[in-house]
């Protein structure tokens, strides 16, 4: 039987106990990945935008790359694979969206200099990469490499997020059963999320049709399945996406889904009964599109249409990646051994 390859996945983006965080598919990630039986141990930091941390970090990192343990270093975003640098083990990079594109800063409303220097420091680790891996194909753009790039979507775990009656939702989260409801899941307070223009489009919806915008920011991951089950719609207005996985988490509820053409959307709600893709990015024009997806009163057609990104499906994919950028010839299985313990010295996989 083939060895199992061994992984040290460095992360700048591990969600904290207590605080909102919008990563849990990279924990999604290691669990199903040491379920392939792929040896995970996972470095996680927090940069902060400050050189400092970076170093310190990349100080502490450095003993376990050169240790022999691993075979291979999976930085999840950019700024992460700036600590396997200089490489001696093969370097895999996954970016996520504002790694590559460039952070909208909140209180200008576009790309300032943080944004910039970072998209300057994920480019040349994109160049020092043995293999790339991007959540869309639009993000191919933002960079240049001579390693393969991979288009993988932050995968979907189907169990968790799966279809469940809106009443049964309801009555679980103490909710009124005859209102209408609408969805909004992200934070509201950030810019690009364009929370003012999802509520400037449900307060026209209500001059004809009477709807609760609800805003799901803060609550616990595996609460976010009740809620995507107990609303009517979900509405979606970013301006900068790499593969929103809450709108394909939405698709799996069979929820209806209401965007702006962003990132990857329109590859999503393309050919899904009860969505509706914005021809542009007027409140009116969402707004109208709300109406018509609450007036039709029905459950969307999405799961079928997910059930390639299953978290099971991409990470055989993500297993081949690796083999990839370690030079290894594919077998026909993706089932290698068990995984070992994390060493002692390595931040935990968040149980």
């Amino acid at each position: 039987m083939e060895a199992p390859i061994r992984v040290l996945m460095i992360t700048s983006g591990w969600p904290q106990p207590g605080q909102p965080q919008t990563t849990h598919f990279i924990v999604q990630q290691v669990e199903f990945l040491r379920r392939a039986g792929v040896e995970v141990d996972v470095f996680q930091f927090r940069g902060s935008g400050k050189l400092s941390k970076y170093v310190s970090s990349w100080r502490k990192v450095r003993p376990m790359i050169r240790s022999g343990r691993y075979d291979l270093v999976h930085a999840q975003f950019g700024q992460s694979g700036l600590l396997a640098l200089p490489k001696h083990i093969p370097l895999v990079v996954t970016f996520h969206g504002d790694d590559i594109q460039g952070i909208v800063d909140d209180r200008l409303g576009r790309v300032a200099l943080r944004g910039r220097v970072l998209r300057t420091l994920s480019r040349l680790v994109a160049r020092r990469a043995d293999a790339v891996v991007v959540v869309s194909a639009h993000m191919k753009a933002f960079f240049r490499t001579k390693a393969p790039v991979s288009v993988l979507p932050c995968g979907l775990d189907m169990e968790l997020f799966r279809p469940v009656p809106r009443d049964e939702a309801r009555r679980r989260l103490g909710w009124p059963l005859d209102k209408r409801m609408v969805l909004f899941a992200a934070n509201p307070a950030t810019y690009r999320k364009r929370y003012p223009l999802a509520k400037a489009a449900v307060d026209i919806l209500n001059r004809t049709l009477p709807a609760e915008l609800v805003v799901a920011w803060g609550v616990p991951h595996n609460d976010v399945v009740l809620y995507m089950n107990a609303c009517d719609a979900l509405v979606f207005t970013s301006m900068r996406e790499g593969s929103p996985c809450v709108v394909k988490e939405a698709l799996a509820c069979d929820l209806p889904v209401v965007s702006v053409a962003v990132a990857d959307v329109a590859e999503r709600l393309e050919g899904v009964g009860g969505c509706e893709l914005c021809a542009d990015e007027q409140p009116e024009t969402i707004s109208a599109a709300l109406e018509r997806v609450l007036r039709r009163g029905e459950r969307a057609a999405g799961r079928v249409a997910v059930q390639n990104l299953s978290e099971d499906v991409m990470m055989a994919r993500l297993i081949e990646v690796y083999r990839t950028a370690l030079g290894r010839i594919p077998t026909e299985s993706t089932q290698v051994a068990v995984s070992s313990p994390v060493p002692a010295d390595v931040a935990p996989m968040g149980r």
